[in-house]
């Protein structure tokens, strides 16, 4: 087997254990050889699922997980661990780390087979092929704009000017792909954009959330212009996806078991990492790190399901409590023995244990989920972050109220402008809270800080105090301007291509 090049066309196409709507499974031993495997219809669809199978890999959507997530203030490590992660938590970046390799590396993957596709679909191509080739292109998409919010600093420092990830297109010879420069932050949004307004175009199908559609690209391109505070088409596609009527916010108990539910056509979900049953990882899966319990969401100890090391951080727990009757405590399951909260004994001072539930308990399954990158409910909160921003404070306020609503606050509970006088908030900063709130432990919160120019700061018990002297002075404030926002450049990317240039 030709072992294909990060940055080559995939010489090989794998195609994994997989089920989607369409009913077909795919032997994960069966290899299609590329000159043979784009033909036809038939097999660009078989080629394009293979490259949905690679978001699957523990390598992409675990890593990947660790590294957006973990930098953040609603979680706790409450011990130490030999894997790498502890370096996403503590900021404690090295140019070697396992979890920035893994992502690269399979991002990379993602791009060079969805650019097989693009290569050989012309635009004017019957609609089931106009639309693969639109799946591909969010693919490629989604894979670019993953790598430079990871590798590159946030849009607003230096209007976009800073070094990015190189950007991999179709037609590239094999000397061209692998002696790529680090394009700007701006040259790879702009890239993004095209990429994601050509998708829309050309897809025409409504698939389950486990693939891309029409829809799917305008709600990344909400993510993008917010991102790049372009206020405006921020709010443009936010729309175009609220009013599509595809997607509806599940209510009460639907909502409490959101993470739970067969992920397949979840009226919330726009788009999910779909894992079936027999895809469970177990010790290995994203929530093995937040949970430790039995299959009908009961927490154990340590080790028994889970290795249950990283929690709700106490002040993000104690945030969400502010309002006990908020749903989104759902999501949070501490750890209580004989009606005692119990605390990883493994720091000074000890560590509360709020296990985290988000990505445990699919399917009755303890340690399956199916992560989901895009939601209805971010939607709204783009929109509102995009009005405050805008100064249209009654929009904004109103598309927060709707999250609290639906999460079941009170009346009492709701923003007015007069509320926000009173507690000496911005539109602005409420809006980030209930990004924190809502959109917690789904790889957000540090990233929403740091392109907003403010700080992640943690003053609650957790591995960061190691970074301290004395360690038990838990405070820690990371600067949207500091070195470690942005993780390394892989060193064995650096080695294999003398382009690339390493962040400071």
């Amino acid at each position: 087997m030709i072992r294909p090049s990060i940055y080559g066309k995939l010489k090989l196409m794998t195609v994994a254990v997989l089920f989607f709507s369409c009913q077909k499974y795919y032997d994960p031993t069966e290899f299609i050889n590329e000159e043979d495997a784009l033909a036809n219809e038939s097999d660009v669809e078989t080629a394009t699922i293979g490259t949905y199978a690679v978001l699957k890999n523990a390598a992409y959507v675990r890593s990947g997980h660790f590294i957006m997530e973990y930098p953040g203030d609603a979680v706790a490590q409450g011990q130490s661990s030999a894997d790498d992660l502890t370096r996403a938590y503590r900021y404690t970046h090295i140019n070697t780390s396992d979890h920035c390799t893994n992502f690269w590396s399979q991002a990379y993957k993602v791009v060079a087979a969805a650019n097989n596709v693009i290569e050989f679909v012309p635009n004017e191509s019957s609609e089931g092929l106009r639309q693969l080739k639109g799946e591909n292109l969010f693919l490629r998409a989604m894979m670019h704009f993953n790598l430079v919010r990871i590798f590159g600093r946030p849009y607003p420092q230096n209007s976009g000017e800073n070094p990015g990830v190189p950007i991999l297109k179709e037609g590239l010879s094999d000397e061209e792909a692998e002696t790529l420069s680090r394009s700007s932050v701006k040259e790879v949004y702009d890239f993004v954009i095209s990429d994601l307004l050509q998708a829309a175009e050309l897809m025409s199908q409504s698939k389950n959330n486990s693939f891309a559609s029409k829809e799917v690209a305008y709600a990344l391109l909400a993510r993008v212009y917010l991102y790049k505070e372009d206020q405006e088409n921020a709010i443009k596609y936010a729309d175009l996806v609220i009013n599509s009527d595809r997607y509806a916010l599940l209510q009460g108990s639907e909502y409490a078991g959101y993470f739970r539910a067969q992920p397949d056509n979840n009226r919330e979900t726009i788009f999910a990492i779909r894992h079936m049953k027999v895809e469970d990882r177990a010790m290995s899966s994203i929530g093995s790190m937040y949970f430790s319990g039995d299959v009908s969401g009961n927490p154990l100890g340590q080790g028994v399901s889970g290795w249950a090391e990283i929690y709700a951080s106490k002040k993000y727990y104690n945030f969400l409590n502010q309002h006990p009757e908020d749903l989104r405590n759902s999501f949070i399951t501490p750890y209580v023995v004989n009606g005692e909260l119990q605390y990883n004994q493994k720091l000074t001072p000890v560590t509360p244990m709020y296990y985290v539930n988000k990505y445990s308990l699919q399917e009755g399954l303890i340690n399956l989920s199916s992560p989901v990158y895009l939601r209805l409910a971010e939607m709204y909160l783009i929109r509102a972050e995009a009005n405050a921003k805008e100064n249209n404070i009654d929009a904004a306020l109103a598309d927060v109220n709707l999250l609290r609503k639906r999460a079941g606050l009170s009346e009492d509970a709701l923003y007015t402008p007069e509320k926000l006088a009173t507690a000496g908030k911005t539109a602005l900063d409420v809006v980030l809270e209930e990004r924190w709130l809502e959109l917690a432990f789904e790889g957000h919160r540090a990233y929403d800080l740091f392109r907003n120019n403010r700080s992640v700061v943690r003053d609650y018990p957790g591995t960061h105090s190691l970074n301290n002297t004395p360690t038990t002075d838990l405070h820690q404030e990371v600067k949207p301007t500091d070195n470690r926002v942005v993780f390394y450049i892989p060193q064995a990317e650096i080695n294999r291509n003398s382009a690339l240039k390493q962040n400071p």
